[in-house]
């Protein structure tokens, strides 16, 4: 594998690592209100907001357990997103009072 393809699969360029966070957060945000019942109620933007969020919540949380979160690679950030945004939908869903 020569470098130029381990540095896109790593995405350690800034570019590529937003785009990526973009899209796994997207990814992430879509599936968790899908598990939570909640996805007719959101649309692309919020998707992402969730996922990233989700992102967010999900590695600190992990790393509250002692879990090293930085070098997990495109799964391990895209199933931590996954579980952030579950969490962030059923903390908003319990706030807001929502049945679902």
């Amino acid at each position: 594998m020569d470098t130029s393809t381990i540095i896109l699969a790593a995405g350690s360029t800034p570019a590529l690592s937003f785009v990526g966070w973009v899209i796994i957060g997207g990814l992430a945000g879509w599936i968790g209100s899908k598990i939570m019942g909640r996805d007719s109620e959101m649309g692309l933007v919020l998707n992402i907001i969730v996922g990233v969020i989700g992102g967010f919540l999900g590695g600190w949380l992990l790393t509250l357990f002692g879990v090293d979160v930085a070098g997990g690679g495109w799964i391990f950030s895209f199933l931590t997103c996954l579980l952030g945004a579950v969490i962030f939908l059923w903390i908003v869903g319990k706030l807001t009072g929502s049945r679902k």
